[in-house]
């Protein structure tokens, strides 16, 4: 059986610049009796990611901002993997945005590789999210979690919630996109029934390094 080290640090910095991300990490950890602040907010600098996978760069981001912020840190890196794709745009999904982030251009951008590809039946156009949260205490020491939620992707992009590819994915077992989704509907957890792939990354996280401290 794995053991986690438990955390009972009263700071944590949330190690991205990403306000949609921020916005998620923070109502994850809303009920938590730590003092939370965003990189952004300390004006910590962003680290380039040049890690091959998930896990290395949320790594990458943890290490960057405890080494700059002085504090414990948590990390997210995620992305959206398209089956038909070759598991694209994945580590890159943030690229694919440009300089400027417009996930406008970068849903289509998988939209048209989709159909070059020639992915027009839904079981050809299977796709998931993963999230991977790495928790860096001020020592140095690490622990990571990932979540995966698997789903079909849909053109043209549905609801203006969320963030990022959200509006072309809907999850396995509904018929809304993410996109079309309150943060309540994405983000409750509990009990194993976590929608998001962040949320299932965090609800592990939760159990295995906040949810000791608290009930001792």
């Amino acid at each position: 059986m794995t053991t986690y080290r438990v955390f009972r640090e009263p700071e944590l910095v949330v190690a991205s610049h990403n306000q949609g991300k921020v916005r998620e990490i923070n109502e994850l950890l809303k009920d938590l009796p730590i003092s939370i602040q965003s990189a952004a907010e300390l004006n910590l600098p962003e680290p380039e990611e040049t890690g091959t996978t998930f896990v290395a760069n949320a790594e990458l981001k943890a290490r960057s901002a405890l080494e700059h912020g002085k504090k414990a840190a948590i990390a997210d890196d995620s992305g959206f993997c398209v089956e038909a794709l070759g598991g694209d745009p994945g580590i890159y999904s943030a690229r694919w945005a440009g300089p400027e982030r417009d996930f406008s251009l970068a849903m289509r951008n998988v939209e048209e590789k989709l159909q070059a590809a020639g992915a027009r039946d839904f079981n050809r156009r299977r796709g998931y999210f993963i999230a991977v949260l790495a928790l860096i205490w001020p020592d140095g020491h690490i622990e990571t979690f990932e979540g995966r939620v698997d789903g079909t992707c849909v053109w043209p992009p549905r609801g203006d919630k969320g963030f990022g590819y959200d509006p072309i994915f809907v999850p396995d077992g509904h018929d809304r996109t993410f996109g079309e989704m309150s943060s309540d509907e994405k983000h409750s957890w509990g009990n194993g029934n976590a929608l998001s792939h962040r949320a299932r990354a965090f609800e592990k996280l939760y159990s295995a390094c906040f949810e000791p401290a608290i009930k001792r």
